[in-house]
């Protein structure tokens, strides 16, 4: 009840007081609302007039004229002359913090004095209106026809800024007086140092260029290179305190800011030379005077600036390896793009060969394997001060090549510094004697290293066929069906295809790839074999499907090259015995541990291979149902296993068939699917042991005939036809190999 009465008592209060101060203010304007009232001061007439109109318009019509107008009576007529100056802060806390555009003030209301700019300078006195109101002189819209009232030449240069365009514009974001100069950023602010001024002023800038969302949906540059600026040698050397470092204003311009695309930009290619050499002065003299600076003088806008060649945010030192005008990126990075374009280099009519040269030269070969003191470009022809060697003060003119080239080359005489670093054996006209002997050493390796490998072909087939010759002699066995041979000869045909034009299309410079172009393949021919190819590959794997599940043959092999735990122990036991801790080499089976990860190896290779270039082959089909980054996932897949597959069909398969010490030069199992028995066995005991043990067991009437594997007939039917029987086979490798014999002894009996 006691805080209900409380709360009546103000509110009783505050009516008595209002209606007080309108008494007041009536009184007042009973004299003040005459215009013809007024008083001499300092031998002027000022007006004490007041319009009631005005003055009911002000957010201070509700207080008496008493409440700011103090410290004389009232009722006295004519009042005093020292009436009390009008004091704002009575009611207007924390102004100085508010005003931090106008240092002064706080300053002078921290001691107490009268500032130089007062509140009424710019607010005005009963004309008063709230910034909130649209004519009101601070609202937000009129800031800076306000503002120019006193900073008139400030003003001029905004209004003709982006900034200024962009708020004339009304677009979202656009800053105006107060947004910026609300922090303390400006030079006035005399109680900051250099160093926190240029840190407060890269956050100002970055707090709408960064941060506002408004600002970042109007402007082109991204979020990655405006931020990039902290990590530049610019940034990071304001972070470690340095005053004079260059930051946002001193390279675009405060109020006068405009977008490098307007001629009179401080950041417009043509202009940033001046930019950069306020800080860079002599470097910006060397510039001026090179060719790059007199072309862009002269109004070639293709002709490079300083961010052209050091970047803009993100300018490195160029001790740092990833900056473009490091030692080893400065040929690549920084003078190729422009004298390695046909546009350019067909526009002024210079060579666009020079970086290639530079690359295939010494200098460029060593520079590209990681040699940092190696010359570049920059060594010879100079950095900034790049000049045409017909100029006289050229670095590469050739009145100072001696010099030049001494600068490495300690001693270097006038006959040593006339070489060409640019030289092509390509170009006939201007350099024969290189041509020429290019020419010759070509032809010299064609017929050199073509007759040695005439010569060896010569030997590899006659060895090849000795070896034939010779396993004809010897009773053999069938390893592989004619069936099985065709169904090989397909897949090492496509695979060698397919790895060969695969290969070509991410490889475009290598030798295969030339030589593919050299006969005339274009990129449709490359992509239609490719395929064909593919499809080749894929219809066989699944011919082989249908031969492993429908027939006898397809069964048996099914059956035998399934993984299983004795594989793992076979190969533990096989690289002992080749470490010489096991004695004794394992036996195995129809196939042993590495034929068998092979296949299983392939036919997961197949697979994956289809899948990824069926999503290669038509990406606008996956692409219409699956997420996009599929395709890039097959690409990324198929690209890797198909260098999988390569590599393990030349160390892994190949070392078996064609560089093991027992098969060289090759297997011929591949050609006839044959083996003879002493090699079968050396390779297959095991399998022997098994197929011989079943057919005694046949003979002996112990099993029937149905009752064979596929393996014991194809043995039986394919030495039948070769005018032997399988059973004086076995009967004269148990004659001379006693194990043999009393293994067979032991499982019949």
């Amino acid at each position: 009840m006691k805080t209900l009465n409380y709360f009546y008592l103000i509110f009783i209060l505050a009516i008595f007081q209002s209606a007080n101060s309108q008494s007041t203010s009536e009184t007042c304007l009973e004299c003040h609302s005459d215009n013809t009232l007024s008083l001499e001061r300092n031998g002027k007439e000022v007006s004490l007039f007041v319009d009631k109109k005005i003055l009911n318009n002000s957010p201070h019509k509700k207080l008496g004229c008493i409440s700011c107008h103090t410290g004389f009576d009232a009722e006295n007529i004519p009042h005093k002359d020292d009436i009390a100056e009008l004091n704002c802060l009575k009611c207007h806390n924390g102004v100085e913090k508010k005003h931090l555009f106008h240092p002064q003030l706080a300053k002078a209301i921290r001691n107490k004095t009268k500032p130089d700019v007062t509140c009424k300078d710019c607010h005005g006195t009963h004309n008063i209106v709230s910034p909130k109101i649209e004519n009101s002189k601070f609202n937000s819209t009129n800031l800076i026809k306000s503002c120019g009232e006193c900073h008139k030449k400030v003003a001029e240069k905004f209004t003709e800024s982006s900034h200024g365009k962009a708020f004339e514009k009304k677009v979202k974001g656009a800053p105006n007086c107060i947004l910026c100069h609300q922090n303390k950023i400006a030079k006035v602010s005399v109680d900051r140092d250099s160093l926190s001024l240029k840190v407060a002023q890269e956050k100002l800038c970055l707090s709408c260029h960064l941060n506002n969302p408004n600002v970042r949906a109007k402007t082109s540059p991204s979020t990655k290179f405006i931020s990039s600026y902290d990590k530049s040698v610019h940034g990071i050397a304001l972070q470690h305190g340095n005053t004079k470092v260059a930051s946002c204003i001193d390279c675009h311009g405060s109020h006068e800011m405009k977008k490098g695309s307007e001629q009179t930009s401080p950041v417009n290619k043509k202009n940033i030379p001046n930019t950069c050499g306020k800080c860079h002065t002599e470097i910006s003299k060397l510039y001026s005077q090179s060719i790059h600076g007199v072309a862009l003088a002269n109004g070639e806008s293709d002709s490079p600036s300083c961010t052209q060649c050091h970047g803009e945010h993100n300018i490195l030192s160029k001790d740092d390896p990833r900056s473009p005008t490091a030692p080893l990126n400065i040929s690549g990075q920084v003078c190729s793009p422009c004298h390695s374009s046909l546009k350019l280099t067909g526009k002024y009519g210079i060579d666009n060969d020079r970086f290639k040269t530079f690359s295939d030269s010494y200098h460029g070969l060593a520079s590209r394997g990681g040699e940092v003191e190696v010359a570049n470009c920059a060594s010879c022809h100079g950095v900034h001060n790049i000049k045409s060697s017909s100029d006289s003060t050229s670095m590469v003119h050739k009145s100072n090549l001696v010099k030049t080239c001494g600068k490495c080359h300690y001693g270097a005489k006038n006959n040593f510094s006339f070489g060409s670093v640019h030289s092509s054996e390509t170009k006939k006209e201007t350099e024969p004697i290189f041509y020429w002997v290019t020419k010759i050493y070509i032809w010299v390796i064609f017929i050199v290293i073509g007759g040695m490998l005439l010569h060896n072909i010569l030997i590899f087939v006659f060895e090849i066929k000795k070896k034939r010759k010779n396993s004809a002699q010897k009773i053999s066995i069938p390893r592989f069906t004619k069936n099985e041979v065709v169904q090989h000869f397909i897949l090492f045909t496509s695979f060698i295809i397919l790895a060969i034009t695969g290969f070509a299309l991410k490889y475009p410079g290598s030798w295969w790839a030339n030589g593919l172009k050299f006969f005339g393949m274009t990129e449709i021919a490359r992509q239609n074999i490719h395929r064909v190819s593919a499809v080749a590959m894929v219809a066989l794997g699944f011919y082989h499907i249908g031969y492993l599940f429908f027939t006898n043959r397809g069964k048996d092999i099914l059956k035998n090259i399934i993984p299983k735990f004795s594989d793992l122990k076979d190969a533990v036991n096989n690289i002992l015995y080749y470490l010489k801790i096991n004695k004794t080499k394992p036996d195995f089976g129809k196939y042993d541990y590495t034929e068998k990860a092979e296949y299983w190896a392939l036919i997961w290779g197949t697979v994956v291979m289809a899948i990824t270039g069926f999503i290669l082959w038509f990406p606008t089909i996956f692409g219409d149902w699956a997420p996009i980054w599929l395709v890039k996932v097959g690409e990324i897949i198929h690209f890797y296993e198909a260098i999988l597959a390569t590599l393990a069909i030349i160390v892994w398969h190949w070392f078996f068939v064609i560089f093991h010490p027992s098969e060289y030069p090759m297997s011929l199992t591949w050609i006839d699917g044959k083996m003879s028995i002493e090699n079968y066995r050396h390779h297959h005991d095991k399998h022997f042991k098994q197929i011989a043990l079943e057919f005694l067991k046949f003979t002996n009437g112990k099993i029937k005939r149905e009752e064979l594997s596929n393996s014991a007939i194809l043995f039986e039917d394919f030495i039948s036809k070769n005018g032997s029987k399988f059973i004086d086979i076995i009967k004269n490798e148990m004659k001379n190999d006693l194990d043999f014999k009393n293994w067979i002894s032991e499982r019949l009996n």
